[in-house]
């Protein structure tokens, strides 16, 4: 690390605030996305105050070090993974809850604040914050907001921008700045907080935000449907949405699927049919759309069952173990790409041919409700030829969901593992506009360098 900047790091923070020791470098050096260019960072910063973030990100520009933020290291698109000659600033020091305000349904809070946690004390007031990505547990506010994660909630309650009212920024020369407002509504000048929501970091590094927070649910109602076959209960969800219920939850899983959770928790879920639609409804309409929900889903074909509460919480839980997208091993790879719900089922059953095409097993879960899927392709053995053939299945995937009107990503962001793909979404005038945004934020390129935004081949 440059010795210069090291001493000013040292001078303006405590000791167990820097760190170059070697595990540190390590334990910093990956979140769980998948590893393209392993890196280990020059030095890494614990921050606790929004000034620590200036200081260290003044220090950066002044010596042309890249800045990767990171907060609980729960990606899984490799958003968080070291760069050349990195610092890694680790904001999870950075967990108050600034202000929970009841009366006005807001929450300000530091970037560490965990997700449940934020949901606990929430919790208290008879409220909720509803974004709530499988990793929910563990991951951060700040995470959340760098991707702009989704989760099981997402059908009725939208993603991470949709709750986001208001940002604290500091950008790339050190300055803060503060975007939005506590109120729901508010349309003066353009709209920079959504424009930091899913930036991952490249833009700016968040230092607090004002959320929007929900009612608990007076009461919520779980449906187990299952179905011969994921066809059929990919179709459940037009079906449902025809019959104009709203769930907040409605995840599907396919029959693999149902296997490898039952492997993994000794559950017996495949015994009671080949696909399984998770749905959840909530409010004080819960119970009718209950009963119009299930005469639907009975005349489609589907066994329907309504749990209770204990069942109910057991399935979301092994739901949410099976985070979506499989941290990736050399024989396995998950992905995490989305289409319009009427293309669900045409888009499953490519998914199932395109895997006997190529040799390859596949088992796919999904948030069905937002059409977001999460097929996982494997193979049992590490062979050359065996990985060549889960990569072409790979690609092939991304290629049919844009062929379908899908994205390349509907929740974890394209970080460093998805840059290959990102040409194939979007036309070079459209990513050239957005290097010019990067080049305006961050005119050194100093911020979560080569995540996100595919570079420029030239400069016109």
């Amino acid at each position: 690390m440059n010795p210069e900047f090291e001493h000013e790091l040292r001078a303006a923070l405590r000791a167990d605030q820097v760190s170059t020791a070697p595990g540190d470098l390590a334990r910093h050096a990956i979140d769980q996305g998948p590893v393209t260019d392993y890196r280990e960072p020059a030095a890494v910063v614990w921050a606790e105050t929004v000034a620590d973030v200036q200081a260290v990100v003044r220090g950066a520009a002044a010596h042309a070090v890249p800045v990767v933020a990171r907060g609980a290291g729960t990606g899984v698109s490799g958003g968080a993974h070291a760069t050349e000659g990195c610092l890694v600033l680790n904001l999870e020091r950075m967990n108050r809850i600034l202000e929970l305000n009841a009366a006005d349904e807001i929450a300000r809070v530091e970037p560490g604040v965990v997700n449940a946690d934020l949901n606990a004390a929430a919790a208290a007031h008879g409220l909720m914050y509803a974004p709530d990505p499988a990793s929910f547990k563990i991951s951060t506010i700040g995470g959340n907001v760098a991707t702009n994660a989704g989760g099981l909630r997402c059908a009725k309650y939208g993603v991470t921008r949709d709750a986001v009212l208001a940002l604290d920024v500091v950008l790339a020369d050190g300055s803060l700045i503060h975007t939005g407002h506590r109120t729901f509504k508010g349309v003066a000048g353009y709209d920079l907080t959504g424009l930091f929501v899913g930036s991952e970091g490249t833009l700016g590094i968040v230092v607090g935000a004002t959320v929007r927070l929900r009612y608990l649910p007076a009461d919520v109602r779980t449906l187990a449907v299952f179905f011969p076959d994921v066809q059929g209960a990919a179709a459940g969800v037009l079906v449902l949405g025809a019959a104009r219920v709203q769930p907040c939850i409605l995840e599907l899983l396919d029959g693999p699927s149902l296997a490898e959770l039952d492997f993994r928790n000794a559950s017996t879920l495949s015994d009671r049919g080949g696909a399984l639609l998770l749905i959840q409804f909530d409010g004080l309409a819960a119970d009718r759309e209950v009963v119009i929900a299930r005469d639907a889903l009975t005349n489609l074909g589907g066994n329907v069952s309504e749990e209770d509460p204990a069942e109910a919480g057991y399935l979301v839980e092994l739901r949410r173990n099976n985070r979506g997208m499989d941290v990736d091993t050399e024989n396995r790879v998950g992905e995490d790409v989305a289409v319009p719900r009427s293309q669900l089922v045409r888009y499953i059953t490519a998914l199932e041919d395109m895997a006997a095409r190529h040799g390859v097993g596949v088992r796919v879960i999904a948030h069905a409700g937002d059409g977001n899927l999460h097929p996982t392709f494997w193979v049992p053995g590490m062979d050359t030829g065996s990985i060549a053939a889960l990569n072409r299945a790979l690609d092939e995937s991304i290629e049919t969901a844009l062929a379908l009107g899908g994205t390349i990503t509907g929740e974890h962001g394209i970080g460093q593992y998805k840059l290959r793909w990102l040409p194939l979404e979007q036309r070079e005038d459209v990513l050239e506009l957005q290097r010019r945004i990067k080049d305006l934020f961050d005119p050194q390129g100093i911020l979560n360098p080569g995540k996100a935004l595919t570079a420029r081949t030239s400069r016109s």
